[in-house]
């Protein structure tokens, strides 16, 4: 029979001590079979029980010294032998409860401190800062109010449908981009182990048996476009005010290009001699270059520009930097207003805004020309086709494009000089 340790008192636990050289000691301090008390060579004390369990022997740790006092380390150890004795490891059953406070620490992020998170690693992926804040505006005007409190964990449908109903059928586009982004949110919440389970704001299979298709409701908000019959007189009294802005304007309508594209555009980017503008991917709507040909009458409004110095842009602001969206669109406005609130969009009798100048063109190719309507779309920066076609396609019809551009450009000509 295994002899049994000398039950130590707790004066004699206090005045044991380590021997001054060597590793960790050991002391028997007895009470409990295997009960022991470490010594480290610095002096701090803990309280070990040495067992086996199955077919090996391990060290339970039973906490500090004199944090836990003799009686309290004897209880200690006596509760573990117990629970050998009944089939548990205390040692697997520990590591199961600090995993499962740790589950629950994880589980208890809001969804405010989620949204944070996520958008510190993800904002970085958008192109512009329009982006990033409209992603702000949406979370905190409509879904922190109703979820932001809220552990990420316990987040369900009916909470999702708190965010998102109020403004479903008013704001129904806000309210479709707002789903997928409280999807995105709890997507990353569930992989980064702070939920589990379905994600509530999934569409397909989730919320479309209860919301209503947002096709099936939402009004496609139309930018307000110019009129092909004012096209002429518009781009005549354009062509004979001054501004950077105005000049901006004029190479928009031109190219039918971007507002953004426009406002960013760079002397770097400009061909003269190809007479050729391309775009970056990084500057594009679809992240593809994209190659603008320059028609005569776009050469000649560059090569009157006063180029500044310090300033890339090739319509910069008056300090330097990028021109802003609003000073076309106030330079635009400031022509209505001029006519007498002549330009106007012929179906919705709003004022035409710049973005509209598009579908002016639009209009004009599919109305007084023969180019292929992919033509247009090519030279609107549109996707055309399924990704396969747009595989197997390798040209962007630079040239025939050009001379789709010069007609356009005529076209603003003549009826400038018949309006005139």
């Amino acid at each position: 029979m295994p002899k049994k340790a000398k039950e130590l008192s707790a004066l004699e636990v206090k005045r044991l001590s380590h021997p001054g050289r060597g590793r960790n000691v050991t002391f028997a301090v007895g009470g409990v079979d295997g009960l022991l008390m470490q010594i480290t060579p610095t002096g701090a004390r803990s309280w070990i029980l040495r067992v086996k369990i199955g077919d090996k022997r391990r060290n339970i740790g039973l906490g500090g010294y004199p944090d836990v006092p003799l009686a309290a380390a004897r209880d200690r150890a006596r509760e573990a032998r117990q629970k050998i004795w009944d089939g548990i490891d205390p040692i697997e059953e520990r590591r199961s409860h600090r995993a499962q406070a740790l589950a629950e620490q994880l589980r208890g992020l809001s969804f405010a401190d989620a949204v944070d998170r996520y958008l510190d690693n993800k904002l970085a992926e958008f192109g512009n800062d329009k982006h990033r804040k409209q992603w702000m505006s949406s979370f905190s005007n409509y879904a922190l109010p109703a979820l932001g409190k809220m552990a990420v964990s316990e987040i369900c449908v009916q909470d999702v449908l708190r965010a998102l109903e109020p403004i479903w059928l008013d704001k129904t586009e806000t309210a479709s981009r707002l789903r997928g982004r409280i999807e995105a949110v709890l997507a990353w919440a569930t992989v980064a182990g702070h939920r589990s389970g379905d994600n509530p704001a999934r569409w397909k299979g989730n919320l479309d048996a209860i919301l209503p298709k947002p096709g099936k409701i939402a009004q496609v908000n139309h930018h307000p476009a110019l009129a092909l019959a004012d096209a002429g007189a518009w781009f005549a009294e354009l062509s004979n005010r001054t501004g950077t802005a105005t000049r901006a304007l004029e190479f928009m309508a031109l190219t039918a290009g971007r507002s953004g594209e426009i406002r960013g555009a760079l002397w770097d980017e400009i061909d003269l001699d190809q007479r050729l503008w391309r775009i970056p991917a990084s500057r594009m709507k679809a992240k593809q270059e994209h190659r603008v040909p320059l028609t005569r009458s776009a050469m000649t409004l560059l090569e009157a520009i006063e180029r500044h110095v310090g300033s890339g842009f090739v319509f910069p602001a008056a300090r330097g930097g990028m021109l802003s969206d609003a000073a076309l669109s106030a330079c635009m406005k400031r022509i209505y207003v001029a006519s007498g609130e002549r330009y106007v969009d012929r179906r919705t009798g709003r004022p035409a805004v710049p973005h509209g100048l598009r579908s002016t063109f639009r209009d004009w190719a599919a109305e007084r020309t023969d180019y292929p309507r992919e033509m247009a779309e090519i030279a609107l920066a549109h996707k055309v086709g399924s990704d396969v076609e747009r595989a197997y396609r390798r040209s962007d019809m630079l040239e025939k494009r050009r001379a789709m551009m010069e007609e356009w450009a005529r076209f603003l000509a003549e009826a400038r000089h018949d309006n005139a």
